[in-house]
């Protein structure tokens, strides 16, 4: 089903925009993100993927990641956009923005 298809190209095949708009705002551990996709943008990502994207990102250097401290947690992992990732999300963006603007006018 077309709308079927829509749906899945702007949620599950674009899940690094959704992953880098969060870690914007804060940094996050991995469980969380998922939580926050589903909170946030009203779709709940499978744990497995979300998780094989953020990896992907930290391996090519648009998230970086260091354990909590003793206060916090040390056993949570938390990530953060990098300046490359920054970059991303603003190109992401500004893409996005231009083919709404395409599709529907101003």
């Amino acid at each position: 089903m077309p709308l079927d298809r829509l749906k899945r190209k702007m949620t599950k095949e674009v899940m690094w925009v959704y992953i880098l708009k969060l870690l914007k705002d804060r940094p996050m551990y991995a469980y969380e993100i998922k939580n926050e996709i589903k909170n946030r943008f009203n779709w709940d990502p499978a744990t497995i993927t979300s998780y094989v994207v953020l990896y992907r990102l930290q391996s090519e250097g648009y998230v970086t990641a260091k354990w909590g401290d003793e206060e916090t947690n040390p056993r949570r992992k938390y990530y953060y956009i990098t300046e490359k990732g920054e970059k991303l999300l603003k190109d992401g963006e500004e893409f996005l923005r231009g083919m709404i603007k395409l599709l529907f006018g101003d």
